[in-house]
């Protein structure tokens, strides 16, 4: 019999992924949009799960809006942090495995990454806050449960890096790009590939297992904003690359303070999970010919 999952998102990049990989797996997957389900109505998402009775649950829907998150910290805590742990306690009451997604931006990237998962944590933001918020609700409220921090996701769908640089690239604007902030580019593909493919052993494993907890999933190599740019154009526009100027940090205010090196130790995914993920570059390939395969 099929694994039953519960899936609240259906529009993000990893909601995406995981609706077009299920297929390929063993499993049912129902996926809720806001519409069916707002994450800011915390008590609604736990009924779902009481309702429905899945084997596992995925949450693929944040509130991402980082610099606005600065003024909407209510809203940003109840959809991040207590809508998971209302989902957790549900999943608990219901024995149903839970996977939460989280960010690498529970890190202030001034300790010297690599992050192990167990380093300590000190968001500057107030989406990294509520994140955090949500991993310790879910711990707290779920034995089952495995947040996955990921960093900088992109696909050939939704908002993400590539897609915004190629779209200004194209409209002939000059280039500036931050160059002292670094991190691991993650595809919603290798992501939703991930949590699909250990969908079973999660739905499966006993509480006090090694698969529950925290890992750390991205794709492998560690590259700066300015050369993620510059890597981008050279896949997908060959001899037409525009030049990419660099810019501090410090000269590109935003609202909300972000770390320069969050990036995340993998090692736990591949001692425990048995997964050693691709390079970010290859993955970069993948997403640009998609790209260019539906125009």
């Amino acid at each position: 019999m099929s694994l039953k999952i519960l899936q609240f998102g259906t529009t993000g990049q990893l909601a995406t992924e995981l609706l077009r990989q299920a297929p390929r797996h063993d499993v049912t997957l129902t996926a809720l949009s806001r519409g069916d389900c707002d994450l800011a109505d915390p008590a609604a998402a736990a009924r779902n799960v009481d309702d429905f009775k899945p084997d596992l649950v995925v949450i693929a829907a944040a509130y991402t809006a980082v610099d606005l998150a600065e003024t909407e910290r209510d809203l940003a805590r109840a959809v991040n942090a207590v809508a998971p742990g209302a989902i957790a306690a549900a999943c608990a009451r219901n024995g149903a495995a839970l996977v939460n997604i989280s960010t690498d931006y529970v890190f202030d990237g001034d300790g010297g990454a690599p992050y192990a998962e167990d380093a300590a944590t000190n968001p500057l933001n107030a989406y990294g806050t509520t994140k955090l918020e949500g991993e310790l609700a879910v711990t707290a409220a779920c034995l089952r449960a495995l947040n996955v921090r990921t960093s900088w996701v992109v696909s050939a769908h939704g908002k993400n890096f590539i897609k915004t640089m190629l779209r200004v690239a194209a409209a002939g604007n000059p280039l500036k790009v931050v160059d002292d902030q670094s991190g691991r580019p993650t595809s919603a593909a290798d992501l939703a590939g991930f949590i699909l493919d250990q969908a079973p052993r999660l739905g499966a494993a006993k509480a006090g297992d090694a698969l529950f907890g925290t890992v750390h999933f991205a794709n492998s190599g560690e590259v700066t904003w300015r050369g993620f740019a510059e890597a981008i154009f050279a896949e997908a526009l060959g001899a037409d690359v525009p030049e990419v100027a660099g810019q501090k940090t410090a000269d590109y205010v935003t609202p909300a303070q972000r770390p320069l090196r969050a990036t995340m130790d993998l090692t736990r995914l591949e001692q425990v999970f048995g997964v050693t993920p691709r390079s970010w570059t290859a993955a970069l390939v993948d997403i640009v010919a998609e790209l260019k395969a539906t125009g």
